[in-house]
């Protein structure tokens, strides 16, 4: 980095620093110390499983006609005939 010898490379050095806006900071990543703070959705208690599963085409279909969401309603489904 540049270090600043006199007043006039100190106006070219104030020009050259970014300008912190609440987007920069938004951005930003947050450490504790040194460990990276993780953003987005927090860890589930009970997470789900990965598992691959044959159905029929038009099961598929049906549940992927109501749109975003259909893996849930497979999920809910399948916990209603358990009896969940």
């Amino acid at each position: 980095m540049e270090k600043v010898r006199d007043s006039e490379n100190a106006a070219t050095a104030d020009e050259r620093k970014p300008v912190l806006t609440d987007d920069w900071f938004a951005e930003a990543d947050a450490y504790v110390g040194t460990k990276l703070v993780r953003k987005g959705r927090p860890k589930a208690a009970n997470p789900k499983q990965l598992v691959s599963l044959r159905l029929d085409p038009d099961v598929i279909d049906w549940f992927k006609l109501s749109g975003p969401g259909w893996q849930s309603r497979i999920n809910e489904a399948l916990r209603k005939a358990a009896g969940f």
